[in-house]
C-alpha cells in the first residue's frame, strides 16, 4: 500500500465517586489551583485545554503571536485568562522578569532551538515544563512502539524546515531540548491523531462528514482493521492531569490499542449522521491498484503490515495508569459532526482528507465491475 508519509507524520465512574464522596473529603482531593502559562492557546489542542484549566479553577496567562483564532477569548467572559502577544522566535519579551508560573504547557513545538529559548528563559521560573510532542517520533512502526522504542534521527539535527521526513526526529529534539533545559521537571506527552471538534485537518472528519452525505460510502480494507487517535478534549484533559499531579516523565496519549476498529469508525459516523447510506469495504490491495492512498485518501487507516505493522497499537499503558480516560467514540463521532456542520457551506465543500466524491464513485465502480467479473 502506498502511503504519503507526510501526510501520516503531518500529524465516568471515577467522577460519579468523588461526587459520592463525603465534601470535606472532596476537599481534600481538589488539587489546588495552579498558573499555568500556555505557549499558544489558540489553535485546536490549547482552547480545549484552557476550558478545562478554568473549569478546575486553574489561573492561565496565553504566549502567542496574536495570529491564529485571535478573537477566541475576547469579551467580558475571559476575563481571567491573561494574553501576552510574541513571538517565541524573535520576541520573547512579555515573559522576561520574575514572574513564576507552576507550569508550562508547550503546544507549538516543532523547532527545538525555540524550546531550548523558552527553557532558558523560563527554567528558573517554573516548577513543570509539558510538551506535546507526537507519536510519530518512533523511528520504526514495524511494531507496537511503548516510551522505551527508539526515535528518529536526522541527518542534519540543525535542519529548521518540517517537512513529513524531519517532523519526528524535530520533535524528538524538542523533547531532548526540554529535558536539558529543565532537566527531572520535564514532561513528554506523545499524543497520536488527535480529532474531535474545531479539527481542521479533517483526517476524522472526513468519516462522520461523509456518512452525512449519505449513498454508498468506500472503506477501505475490513471492518477489523485497527486505528488509533484521540479525542481532543481527553488529551486536553490528561494534560491538565499531568500538571494537577506532577507527572514528569514521557507518557503515549493515544487511542488504547484494539479497542478501536474502522468498522466501528464507520459504524457510529453512520449513527450520528442519521442519513441513509451503505458501506463497502474494498481490499487494501486493491486500493494500492487504483493509486488509493491510505491516511490521506483514506483517513485514519493504514494496512498494519510490513513496515506499519505496529499501526494502531502503540501503547498507553502507563498514561492510562497516570489518569488517562476516554469517552465513548459515539460521543467523538457526534459531537465532531455537529461542529462540522456549523462550518459555512464553502468549508464543508473542501474536505482537506479523504476522497472527493467523484473520485471515490470512480473506485466503487472499478471495484463492483471486478467483484461481478469473479462471480460471473
Amino acid at each position: 500500500m502506498t502511503i504519503n508519509r507526510r501526510d501520516f507524520l503531518a500529524a465516568g465512574a471515577a467522577g460519579a465517586g468523588l461526587l459520592a464522596m463525603p465534601s470535606f473529603a472532596r476537599t481534600i482531593l481538589q488539587p489546588k489551583p495552579r498558573k499555568i502559562l500556555v505557549m499558544g492557546g489558540t489553535g485546536f489542542l490549547g482552547p480545549h485545554f484552557v476550558e478545562i484549566a478554568r473549569k478546575h479553577g486553574h489561573t492561565l496567562t496565553l504566549f502567542n503571536r496574536g495570529k491564529t483564532n485571535p478573537d477566541k477569548f475576547s469579551g467580558e467572559e475571559y476575563h481571567d485568562i491573561e494574553q501576552l502577544h510574541g513571538d517565541r522566535k524573535t520576541d520573547m519579551k512579555a515573559l522576561e522578569g520574575d514572574r513564576q508560573w507552576d507550569a508550562v504547557l508547550d503546544t507549538s513545538a516543532y523547532i527545538p532551538a525555540d524550546v531550548t529559548r523558552s527553557g532558558k528563559l523560563l527554567a528558573a521560573r517554573v516548577k513543570q515544563y509539558v510538551l506535546v510532542s507526537t507519536i510519530s517520533v518512533y523511528a520504526k512502526n514495524d511494531a507496537p512502539a511503548d516510551e522505551t522504542s527508539p526515535v528518529a534521527t536526522l541527518a542534519d539535527p540543525n535542519v529548521t524546515e518540517v517537512t513529513g521526513e524531519t517532523y519526528g526526529g524535530l520533535k524528538a529534539l524538542c523533547e531532548k531540548a526540554a529535558e536539558q533545559e529543565l532537566p527531572g521537571r520535564t514532561t513528554v506527552v506523545r499524543p497520536g491523531l488527535i480529532v474531535g471538534p474545531g479539527d481542521n485537518s479533517d483526517r476524522f472528519t472526513y468519516w462522520p462528514a461523509r456518512a452525512d452525505r449519505g449513498g454508498e460510502i468506500l472503506a477501505p480494507g475490513s471492518e477489523q482493521d485497527p486505528t488509533q487517535f484521540i479525542d481532543v478534549r481527553d488529551l486536553a484533559a490528561f494534560l491538565l492531569t499531568t500538571i494537577e499531579r506532577g507527572h514528569v516523565g514521557i507518557y503515549n496519549a493515544d487511542g488504547a490499542p484494539g479497542a478501536l476498529t474502522m468498522g466501528a469508525v464507520l459504524r457510529e459516523s453512520q449513527r450520528a449522521s442519521g442519513k441513509k447510506s451503505s458501506v463497502t469495504w474494498v481490499p487494501a490491495d486493491f486500493l494500492e491498484e487504483q493509486k488509493v492512498q491510505a491516511w490521506s485518501d483514506m483517513p485514519a487507516w493504514i494496512p498494519a503490515r510490513g513496515e506499519y505493522a505496529g499501526f494502531g497499537r502503540t501503547s498507553v499503558s502507563k498514561a492510562k495508569a497516570a489518569g488517562l480516560n476516554y469517552r465513548p467514540l459515539r460521543e467523538t463521532a457526534r459531537d465532531t459532526l455537529a461542529w462540522w456542520r456549523t462550518l459555512p457551506e464553502e468549508r464543508r465543500a473542501k474536505l482537506k482528507a479523504g476522497l472527493k466524491p467523484g473520485r471515490e464513485a470512480e473506485v466503487l465502480k472499478a471495484w463492483h465491475a471486478k467483484a461481478k467479473t469473479k462471480g460471473g
